[in-house]
């Protein structure tokens, strides 16, 4: 009989070891199912597809969507509210808003014409070559020459309104204009606040049809002492002159009045409750990162129509002033650098979203995302090495580094969170380099962690715990 021979150390698999294993494999098999239904479901732990949790997450799912479209909906109300805010109460703001306004050509010209009225109707040509005559006539001057007077009324009125004009445009492109131009708004913003609050004022004024106007009474004098300057003597008899300069006009300004205290209220409050809404929305919403993605995406959008409507609301504010205003091109201008920082803002915001969904879909799980991070992992991974073996090494703190890369990253996103709100004035350039500032260091982190010797596979995101098919 030829007996078989067997390999060294090799033994019949006793029934009991192959029942073991197969219990074993179930077991993972099982393990393996429960865990891709937790990932599925996005909570960490197991449900069926027809139990209770499920409604739970459609429950969960609509209110998210719920918050998140309330907060989309308040976020450019709440805009609006917070500019409105501080044009009202925040003087450097208001100041900041109007001062350039005197540097404007257009307005400039527009001031320049206001200030050359308002001096014209107090130089009285006439009257004044009545008196010409009277004094000819007790000179026993020719009679014919006296007539003749008559006759230069209108060229000499002429001749000194335009040279009334020359001295006011040379006054309202001096710096001294600049600089009464901004004292003058500066004193007149506490003015403002007393406006709105129904106790008038002296230097700013609302009217019943809503128009904010701003006494020249101080930039006369000041054109009064150039025109005698300049030879034109009887200026200095002008009296004071009661003449105001229309800054903008709006029907909302009386309802603003009349509400004050509520839309500072309101104003302080309802950018917050806008993103707590988004907040909100995220945190219920049993997938968090698609629904920041959503969220970010909707503050985007909800920005966008904010500047549609703020287009639309200039369009119609001129078209209402056409026709009831002297110089339309002075009112637009009014416009535009009144509504700089509200732009300023929806630039903003609109960045922010959009950075914020960027950083939630790199986060998040879906294939593109995973895809990403694994080729950036690699290339850390193939520069940490690279640099290993040339003596390049983060010694102890790489290891720290990775041992504790979450902790890390979170510090980091914290740090940036931190910088802009507590910004004083954020803006769009800011968001944009916070963002960058952050992405290189969560990137210089990622290259400097070194793993540990029982550390695992580079983690690049979600793992696919699908159990494969059986044969």
């Amino acid at each position: 009989m030829t007996q078989t021979n067997r390999a060294p150390g090799a033994e019949a698999a006793h029934p009991h070891d192959v029942a073991a294993r197969l219990e074993r494999l179930e077991r993972e098999n099982a393990d393996l199912r429960a865990r891709l239904a937790a990932v599925s479901d996005g909570t960490g732990h197991t449900t069926t597809a027809a139990g209770p949790p499920v409604a739970r997450h459609r429950w969960r799912g609509a209110g998210a969507v719920v918050l998140v479209l309330l907060g989309a909906l308040l976020a450019p109300a709440g805009a609006v509210a917070a500019w409105a805010q501080r044009q009202l109460t925040d003087t450097d703001a208001y100041v900041a808003s109007v001062a350039p306004l005197a540097d404007d050509p257009v307005v400039q010209s527009a001031v320049a014409g206001r200030l050359t009225e308002a001096v014209m109707t107090r130089i009285d040509v006439g009257a004044l070559l009545d008196d010409v005559e009277t004094g000819l006539d007790d000179l026993d001057v020719d009679p014919r020459a006296v007539a003749a007077l008559s006759a230069l009324e209108a060229p000499l009125t002429n001749g000194v309104e335009s040279f009334v004009r020359s001295a006011a445009d040379r006054v309202v492109s001096s710096d001294a204009f600049s600089s009464a131009w901004e004292r003058a708004h500066r004193v007149a913003h506490e003015e403002l606040v007393a406006v709105m609050q129904g106790r008038g004022g002296e230097l700013l004024q609302v009217g019943q049809d809503g128009q904010l106007t701003i006494q020249l009474a101080g930039m006369i004098d000041l054109l009064k002492e150039r025109l005698v300057d300049r030879g034109l003597g009887v200026a200095a008899s002008i009296p004071t002159v009661d003449a105001s300069f229309m800054v903008m006009q709006s029907a909302q300004l009386v309802e603003a009045q009349n509400r004050y205290g509520q839309v500072v209220a309101l104003a302080t409050w309802l950018p917050w409750v806008a993103l707590g809404l988004l907040a909100a929305g995220v945190l219920v919403s049993a997938h968090r990162l698609r629904t920041l993605v959503v969220a970010g995406l909707a503050l985007a959008a909800a920005m966008v129509v904010l500047g549609v409507a703020l287009a639309v609301a200039r369009g119609l504010y001129l078209d209402a002033l056409s026709g009831e205003v002297a110089r339309l091109d002075a009112a637009e201008a009014v416009f535009d650098h009144v509504a700089t920082p509200l732009r300023a803002t929806l630039r903003t915001a609109g960045v922010l979203g959009l950075v914020v969904a960027l950083a939630a879909f790199l986060a998040g799980d879906s294939a593109t995302a995973r895809s990403l991070r694994a080729v950036a992992a690699r290339g850390f991974a193939s520069a940490r090495t690279w640099g290993e073996r040339r003596g390049w090494t983060t010694g102890p703190v790489g290891l720290w580094l990775g041992r504790y890369r979450t902790f890390a990253r979170g510090v980091v996103i914290a740090v940036a969170a931190l910088v802009l709100l507590l910004a004083a004035d954020p803006t769009a350039g800011l968001v944009v380099g916070t963002t960058v500032v952050a992405a290189a260091a969560v990137a210089l982190l990622e290259l400097l962690a070194r793993p540990g010797a029982d550390a695992g596979p580079v983690d690049a995101g979600p793992v696919d715990v699908r159990p494969a098919p059986s044969p």
